[in-house]
Order: structure tokens, then C-alpha cells, then sequence
């Protein structure tokens, strides 16, 4: 396994502020998208390690992690490294890599659900020869007791519009004391396959360890709205005299009503985009929303308007 050194990843000083972290890692995802070099295998494999460097120094908690982690350790990144042979999988400590971040098995062992608690690991190792008193290079199982119980995943569905605005939801779910209804609170810009943490709700302990923590998967429902990377797309319904001449209209968006241009001549399917009016991406900034043009008539005509038909059928 090797070791990811997330800061000379996005090439930040290890006391960067979140501000600089931040600017960093919107500079090189921008350098690096796969949609500016496509079929490029190596700037997409650069720039899924930019998302990852990011999905842990752009969290405080995380980073916090990972600090506690560095400063215990002197690797240097890329470093391969056997994890038992440092203490981490000798204690009875179960790592399921599912790898279902897609990121590294780095990431996956230390941050990714069912991974290691940083926290009790390192608090755990004090004084058995890494930066504490001087003692044995590798750990005894005995020593530390039952794992805690199992973590555990479970699925829910929420319309793109919870996900772009936050929503608090209740769910019934089974938990090691039995079924319970709990509010659950959906952040908002969270990410096409993001992971809620309920502590305590996974599988329980053994003999008094804590219970697991239960991660609610979260997919989107099809509410009107498309997502397409980070951009939303939306029908809009328009009538053949406004695409035929042009004009403006109003349009509901998930952001509130807006008056928007139909451009002359636009066909059914044709697009118009609104800047910034899409969904979060993981640095907090959004994509763009595309109203997509669906052609609609009158479900009754009055008599005039019958007769204007008539007129451009005979004219056309």
C-alpha cells in the first residue's frame, strides 16, 4: 500500500489555511478535468489524487486526522508500506476494502467507512515505541480487545433539490436496540454517492465495545431534474410561436423564478444555459443549469388562433 501525502499533492505547505487549500485544489482540478483532455488516462488518474488530497485536507476533522497521522510517521509519499508492520492490523482492527470511493486503498484504510479510527489507533499505540517509551515494533491482538461492532451501509433516495438546498428527512431503519425512526439531516451540496454517519446505529459491539455507525448512501431520484456531472438540466416547455420568433419567459428553477431569452429559431431539444445555477462541486462552487427546450401547443385553440395555424399551414 502506499502512503499519499496529500499536501505535496495539491502543493501546499502542511500549515496551508483551508483558504489556501481550497484555491489550490480549484486550480489544479481545473488544469487537470478529464473534460480538457479527453482519453487522457493520466489526467484523469491526476486528477481523481486531487479530488482525494481534497476530500481530506478540505475537511477540517479530516485533516485533523491526517496531521495526527503525519506527525507520527515520517513517510514520504508514494512510500510502500505493509500497515501491519506498523502497528495497524495487528490489534484487532478489521479493514473491509470495498474501495467503494474510488480512491486509493490509503484513503479507503484510514477515511473510508469500515477503515480505521485514527483516533483510537494512535491512542492505542502510545508508548509501545512510536514517539511514546520504548517497546516491541509489532502489537499483540490480546492487548486491545474486540473491535467495535460492524459499520454498516444502507441506501436512500432524495430529490436533486434536497441535495442542492439541504433537507432534514426521517427514516426508519434497524438498529442494534431495534427499529427506530431518526431524523436525518441532509447537508446541503452533498456529492452523488456521499455517505451520512449515524454513530451507533451499525452492528453492535461485542462484550461492551461500541456499536458500528450506520452510513446512509445517498442517490438521487429523478424529480424533473437531470444531473450530468455538476450540471442540472430541466424542461422547459415552450410554445412554437416563442421558439419560432423569440421572446423571453419566466421559468421556476430550483433557485426561484427567473425571466429568461428563448433565442429565435431554437429547435426542440435545443439548450440554454444559466451560469453557476447548477450543483455544488466538491470546492463549493456550482456548475451551470441548461433548460432544455420541449416543444409544446395549446391543448385548445380559440378560433383565431385556429385560424392563424390554418394561415401558416397554407403559407408553409
Amino acid at each position: 500500500m502506499q502512503y499519499r501525502d496529500y499536501y505535496e499533492i495539491l502543493g501546499v505547505p502542511r500549515d496551508a489555511t483551508q483558504d489556501q487549500i481550497k484555491k489550490a485544489y480549484r486550480k489544479l482540478a481545473k488544469a487537470y478535468h478529464p473534460d480538457a483532455h479527453p482519453g487522457s488516462k493520466e489526467h484523469e488518474e491526476k486528477f481523481k489524487q486531487i479530488n482525494e488530497a481534497y476530500e481530506v485536507l478540505g475537511n477540517p476533522e479530516n485533516r485533523r486526522k491526517y496531521d495526527q497521522l503525519g506527525s507520527r510517521f515520517n513517510f514520504a509519499n508514494g512510500f510502500e508500506f505493509d500497515p501491519s508492520q506498523f502497528g495497524f492490523g495487528n490489534m484487532r482492527y478489521e479493514f473491509r476494502n470495498a474501495n467503494t470511493s474510488g480512491f486509493s486503498d490509503f484513503f479507503d484504510m484510514f477515511f473510508g467507512p469500515g477503515g480505521l479510527n485514527i483516533d483510537e489507533l494512535l491512542g492505542n499505540l502510545r508508548g509501545t515505541g512510536f514517539g511514546g517509551s520504548t517497546g516491541s515494533r509489532f502489537y499483540s491482538a490480546g492487548n486491545y480487545g474486540p473491535m467495535k461492532g460492524e459499520d454498516r451501509e444502507y441506501e436512500i433516495r432524495i430529490p436533486i433539490t434536497d441535495g442542492l438546498k439541504g433537507a432534514e428527512r426521517r427514516i426508519s431503519i434497524d438498529t442494534p436496540n431495534g427499529r427506530r425512526t431518526v431524523e436525518v439531516k441532509i447537508p446541503r451540496g452533498i456529492q452523488p454517492g456521499g455517505k451520512i454517519r449515524l454513530q451507533g446505529l451499525g452492528g453492535k459491539g461485542a462484550a461492551g465495545r461500541p456499536n458500528g455507525d450506520l452510513y446512509l448512501v445517498v442517490r438521487f431520484l429523478d424529480d424533473g431534474l437531470q444531473l450530468k456531472g455538476h450540471d442540472i438540466i430541466m424542461d422547459l416547455p415552450v410554445y412554437p410561436w416563442v421558439a419560432a420568433l423569440g421572446g423571453e419567459q419566466t421559468v421556476n428553477t430550483p433557485d426561484g423564478r427567473i425571466m429568461v431569452r428563448v433565442p429565435e429559431g431554437i429547435q426542440s431539444g435545443g439548450k440554454i444555459r444559466i451560469p453557476g445555477k447548477g450543483y455544488y462541486t466538491p470546492a463549493g462552487g456550482r456548475g451551470d443549469l441548461f433548460l432544455s427546450v420541449r416543444l409544446v401547443n395549446p391543448s385548445r385553440l380559440t378560433p383565431k388562433q385556429r385560424k392563424l395555424y390554418e394561415q401558416l399551414r397554407d403559407e408553409s
